[in-house]
């Protein structure tokens, strides 16, 4: 989606509006330009102390999961680490992979061969020189790493190996999204082992401190061998709520702020700059397909008639954000197939009918758990469901839960009925969004098990055609639709709500923070 900034005009918003996320924005563009300027002419925010300091504060809405970089299992804590840590390559935001702690790559005609020639002089964050010994060391963590299965099998089928100043990777066949994976092998140094606490890598930034549930600090990198930070120090401030956060963000406390929605920004009235995209997420009422009733294809299909997908949206995202079918994002558009956003309608009566095959004539109960930090959107998306499937005689109990308790209890323990969540990929590859829904994957959390999917996938990953392999995903994508693995919804809008001093943040086609871009004009 083309980028575009916006403004956010004036309005008179008391504070209990704020809390509820109902107001409404005015907002006027003039002419052809991407840019319009608030009614009242000057933001009521200046830089004050920061700017002088040349520092910024970030309002994250959850705690960091781990500071290890081969322990961070979620997209919120990846998307901070990204100034951290490196690998050879790295991903840039026109969504390519460009040469980082390596200074050049070659991969051989027949596929097989990766030739990477380490940079010179890249220091790590405690001074020592990036070696090749690192380089391997930090491979064979990756690859014993259970966060990403589809890097770590990839790395632990590759013969790596040092020779001079060059790393040479050989695959036993061709694989097309290799220098993805070697993207997400973070160079960190040989048997460090205080990453979890004082994390060390070669990014433009370096660690400071962290606080559970207060912050995580971070400072420019004065020895980084690329394009420098910008900003001398950022501080990213975590939030027990995304109210907490927009207040915060409102009385100008905080610089910027990612991942918001129309309803949220749209009360917003002290002259900030918000710049809007997509989250790159696949939203959906994921289903425990390992408990009944949802062990019952009938039933999770009568599920994808009994709601309405587009009056979800309406009511959560204010229709904001682009309906799916399955579980890819629309920026990704190779692989993504809009025609399955419509795979199912809205029809009570088939709904009903497919319940009463499946034995459940009167309907049932159960319970949709989610996030309570993401009251919005997800909460506002459980009532409405909640509303849609009492026309059909199911009853549904709301259950917002704390962020760390949905990780672990839900994500990882799957102890759930249902829940809505919205899903990326750490790794910008089909395989990354669909890998996880194979019968034995460890991220397989609704138990989908599927001997067709799995047959797909397998082909997909094992095809040489470029052309045969994308028809083999989008294969993947229509099984998961047409056995309604989930009740899919919607890729997010996102909005960036920015200091009106600051400029220069990108989006990337995955979730990903990127500070070092960022400055005070």
């Amino acid at each position: 989606m083309k980028k575009r900034i916006l403004a956010v005009f004036l309005v008179l918003a008391m504070l209990a509006c704020l809390l509820c996320a109902c107001g409404e924005a005015t907002t006027e563009a003039t002419g052809s330009s991407d840019e319009t300027t608030a009614s009242s002419g000057e933001p009521q925010v200046t830089g004050g102390e920061r700017e002088s300091a040349n520092e910024i504060i970030v309002g994250i809405p959850q705690d960091l999961d781990s500071l290890d970089p081969y322990q961070m299992g979620t997209a919120g804590t990846r998307e901070v680490l990204f100034n951290v840590f490196e690998g050879l390559v790295k991903l840039s935001s026109d969504g390519s992979y460009v040469d980082a702690v390596a200074a050049s790559h070659s991969v051989s005609e027949d596929g097989l061969t990766y030739t990477f020639t380490l940079r010179d002089g890249v220091l790590f964050h405690n001074g020592e020189t990036v070696t090749t010994e690192d380089v391997l060391y930090s491979f064979e963590t990756c690859a014993a790493s259970t966060v990403n299965e589809s890097v770590a099998a990839a790395l632990s089928a590759a013969q790596i190996t040092a020779e001079g100043n060059d790393i040479v990777i050989t695959l036993a066949e061709p694989n097309s999204d290799f220098l993805a994976y070697v993207s997400n092998a973070y160079i960190t140094p040989a048997d460090y082992t205080d990453q979890g606490t004082a994390p060390v890598g070669t990014g433009p930034f370096r660690f400071v401190s962290y606080s559970v549930q207060e912050s995580f600090v971070m400072e420019k990198n004065p020895d980084y061998y690329g394009t420098p930070a910008y900003l001398d120090k950022v501080t990213f401030k975590i939030f027990d709520s995304t109210e907490a956060e927009l207040m915060a963000l409102d009385a100008g406390s905080i610089d910027l702020c990612a991942h918001l929605q129309y309803d949220q920004i749209s009360t917003l009235n002290n002259g900030y700059t918000v710049l809007d995209s997509t989250m790159n997420l696949a939203v959906a009422l994921y289903l425990n397909n390992g408990v009944a009733p949802f062990d019952n294809q009938l039933v999770r299909q009568a599920l994808c008639w009994a709601i309405d997908v587009d009056e979800v949206m309406a009511f959560a995202t204010g229709g904001q954000g682009v309906k799916i079918g399955s579980s890819m994002f629309p920026n990704f558009t190779k692989y993504f197939d809009p025609s399955l956003a419509d795979h199912y309608g809205y029809d009570v009566e088939k709904a009903k009918e497919l319940l009463a095959e499946a034995g459940y004539p009167d309907g049932f109960s159960f319970t949709i758990t989610y996030a309570s930090e993401y009251e919005h959107p997800y909460g506002d998306m459980a009532a409405v469901i909640q509303q849609q499937l009492a026309e059909v005689g199911i009853t549904v109990e709301l259950e917002p839960i704390e962020w760390a308790s949905w990780y672990t209890d839900v994500y990882q323990g799957r102890e759930f009925e249902s829940t809505l969540v919205g899903f990326d990929t750490s790794v910008l590859t089909a395989s990354g969004m669909l890998q996880r829904w194979t019968s034995n994957a460890d991220k397989n959390m609704i138990n989908y098990s599927n001997a067709d999917y799995d047959a797909a996938f397998a082909a997909a990953q094992a095809s040489q055609d470029d052309a045969e392999q994308t028809e083999l995903y989008k294969q993947c994508l229509e099984i998961l639709s047409d056995t309604a693995a989930n009740v899919y919804i919607q890729d997010l809008a996102e909005y960036v709500v920015i200091h009106p001093s600051l400029e220069g943040y990108e989006f990337y086609p995955l979730y990903i923070l990127d500070m070092s871009t960022v400055r005070y004009t």
